[in-house]
């Protein structure tokens, strides 16, 4: 039977994914590691009893999460794709819930149908220590961050530029060609929130980014040099990546989803600091 034969006689179904990033090694499935991908093609392969290949938005690294991304796989059973999110639950371990499943068409695809992604980066600047606010924000609170200069230095990323500079090494990536659609840096008490919003995202970009820019908020790095350094691609001066655990995938962008907006749109909590009672220092 051909590829195309035998896509015509099954049905695709997608997924809308949350997870934890904490005990996983990324999404992608790995020899002897235990990832997000694995753990929900295992899931369903249990229910259809045969493997099954799912294919996400984008392949999130080694401890970063996700509020919703987007997967999908070709099913030949009778059960219906809006029932997968409450069967794949009911197997998933704690760390991993699917908020939503749905039919679509043969041509829709998670990847490439897909028009932008938007990660979240959170940074806790408060110097006392929060149990509920560790496992997903980086503790830095070692010199006062401006938001503003931060906010400047991401202003002069939008648009498509070569972001070689921010680009890991392993990466299968054959160009370094970035649109940048939105950038934003917002503080709300102790907590400070990067929002980037692109086309897409080279390996590593987004936690060597906020690396840079942390240096920037804190005065340790001028608005020129970091634009110099982007903007000429010297990868050799980008030194540091921000900790994994701060990052999330906060969605992405499809033309046509099946899904309304408040099963993925912006399902990240924020935690709410009363700033009255917040002293920093």
């Amino acid at each position: 039977m051909s590829e195309k034969t035998e896509l015509e006689n099954s049905e695709r179904v997608a997924l809308v994914i949350q997870y934890v990033g904490t005990n996983f090694s990324g999404w992608q499935r790995q020899p002897k590691r235990r990832t997000v991908q694995e753990e929900i093609e295992a899931a369903i392969a249990q229910v259809l009893q045969h493997p099954v290949s799912l294919i996400a938005a984008g392949r999130t690294d080694t401890g970063v999460h996700a509020a919703a991304q987007v997967a999908h796989f070709n099913q030949k059973s009778t059960i219906p794709a809006s029932r997968w999110a409450v069967i794949l639950n009911s197997r998933l371990p704690e760390d991993i819930l699917i908020r939503a499943s749905a039919k679509v068409s043969q041509t829709w695809h998670a990847r490439f149908s897909a028009l932008w992604r938007r990660y979240r980066y959170t940074i806790y600047t408060d110097k006392r220590p929060n149990l509920f606010v560790k496992p997903f924000s980086w503790h830095y609170y070692h010199a006062p961050l401006q938001e503003s200069l931060m906010q400047a230095a991401l202003t002069s990323m939008l648009g498509k530029h070569h972001f070689a500079a921010f680009h890991r090494a392993r990466s299968a990536r054959r160009h370094s060609w970035v649109e940048v659609q939105e950038a934003q840096c917002y503080r709300q008490g102790p907590l400070l929130h990067i929002e980037i919003q692109a086309n897409a995202f080279l390996y590593g970009m987004v936690r060597l980014l906020v690396g840079m820019l942390v240096e920037v908020g804190s005065g340790k790095r001028s608005l020129e040099n970091f634009t110099d350094i982007w903007f000429n691609q010297k990868r050799e001066e980008v030194k540091y990546a921000a900790p994994a655990k701060g990052l999330c995938l906060l969605r992405v962008g499809y033309p046509e989803f099946p899904f309304s907006p408040d099963i993925w749109y912006d399902t990240q909590p924020i935690f709410h600091f009363n700033e009255e009672l917040v002293v920093s220092g």
